[in-house]
């Protein structure tokens, strides 16, 4: 057995709300901790606590869930060095896997068979800062960069580094409106008024189940 373990605050099942794979059965590995501290956070419960699985009990629990995909989340999952080895295991096993990470960490170890779903810090989000740029060149066709939208500065911003750092046409662009703080037909309209070749995002979970982060 795999004696390396992680700390995991949930492993639960339900319909994907974001990303590419959205609307899809998806098994949910959500790990504890995260060195950042967005303002608009809807899993600060993961911050802290949880309890350490090995890796291959958490595999085992996974494959319970008759699923192909399984997201990797947190939390800041790569905060938490085990977590690589996790992926390429889940990847080995025949899942399509995606990560689902803050933007702050090294992504370059990440195992090229998962696909990243990486965030860019809004200046709203209160932690632009801490927005690693050289992760951007480990991106690419399979990947998605977010961006969540808190205001139109946030929007204005967003489009300036789509050109600052040539983003069009190297990975996926999702623009997500923060729930409570950006309407999102207004984001939809801005979006559609500069023809911005991105896709507007909306947060499926939260449309079925409000701010609940699972079911």
């Amino acid at each position: 057995m795999n004696d390396k373990a992680l700390r995991i605050s949930e492993i639960f099942y339900s319909l994907q709300g974001e990303s590419k794979t959205v609307g899809l059965p998806t098994v949910f590995i959500r790990l504890t901790g995260c060195p950042l501290r967005c303002q608009y956070c809807d899993t600060s419960y993961a911050f802290s606590g949880g309890k350490m699985m090995e890796l291959a009990a958490i595999i085992q629990q996974a494959a319970s869930y008759n699923t192909r995909y399984i997201t990797v989340t947190g939390g800041e999952p790569l905060a938490q060095p085990a977590c690589w080895d996790l992926l390429s295991q889940l990847a080995d096993k025949g899942y399509e896997v995606s990560l689902e990470t803050s933007g702050a960490l090294d992504v370059s170890k990440v195992d090229t068979r998962i696909s990243k779903v990486m965030d860019l810090k809004t200046p709203a989000s209160a932690e632009e800062s801490r927005n690693l740029y050289a992760n951007l060149q480990y991106m690419d066709a399979d990947d998605q960069l977010k961006f969540v939208i808190c205001n139109r500065e946030d929007y204005e911003w967003s489009k300036k580094k789509m050109e600052e750092y040539q983003l069009q046409g190297k990975c996926e662009l999702l623009f997500s409106p923060a729930m409570g703080q950006q309407n999102a037909a207004e984001l939809a309209g801005w979006i559609i008024e500069d023809q911005l070749m991105v896709r507007f995002q909306l947060q499926l979970h939260k449309t079925l189940w409000g701010n609940e982060a699972g079911k």
